[in-house]
């Protein structure tokens, strides 16, 4: 790959990353829940995630996605599922900790929210090749996701200094019904989108 073609790659997969959407709230939640070190862990997931949709898309999994509709809605539903369950579990649980007590549960969220997305691996599919093709196409994935890492591992730090902010019982009860609600409520809107 040229010079100025990973150039072009690295400005498009910035302001690609830039760009808020489900994996920056998902990690922000994490980061004001749970702390610092749990936002950081769920941007590692995220950024794992990224890793696995690049694979896919290097053998043509992703392609499978975008041909079979049947396939593509599989994967939509379990990942609405999957949203509506985090949301339940952040609805119930008694403070704003989506981390729970295990260490790496905020990466395993992260991780599972990121790589049940089929939206994610067809943006790889349509994304990636227009940089290169065949296995070229694992390390264009992985710098994605090496940015991808340090732009939501940054943020997750930044953030989760407000934790101090939020630390009175009312503020927090707040954050969960709104963390759960939202989460619940993007979980049916994927589900939406696929029946």
């Amino acid at each position: 790959m040229v010079e100025a073609t990973l150039l072009a790659y690295v400005v498009a997969a910035v302001a690609l990353i830039l760009t808020p959407g489900p994996d920056t709230a998902f990690v922000l939640a994490q980061s004001v829940g749970g702390g610092r070190t749990a936002g950081v862990r769920a941007a590692l997931g995220v950024a794992a995630g990224v890793l696995v949709h690049t694979v896919a898309a290097t053998v043509g999994l992703a392609a499978l996605l975008r041909a079979s509709a049947v396939a593509y809605d599989a994967v939509a539903l379990v990942g609405a599922a999957y949203l509506v369950y985090l949301g339940v579990d952040i609805l119930r649980s008694g403070e704003f900790e989506m981390d729970g007590a295990a260490p790496s549960g905020g990466f395993r969220r992260g991780l599972v929210t990121n790589v049940l997305n089929p939206k994610v691996a067809l943006f790889f599919l349509a994304f990636l090749p227009q940089f290169g093709t065949g296995l070229e196409l694992l390390p264009l994935g992985g710098l994605y996701a090496a940015i991808t890492a340090v732009y939501l591992g940054g943020l997750a730090a930044l953030s989760g200094r407000a934790r101090a902010a939020i630390e009175r019982p009312g503020v927090r009860r707040w954050l969960r019904r709104v963390a759960g609600g939202t989460t619940i409520a993007l979980g049916a809107l994927a589900a939406r989108e696929a029946l």
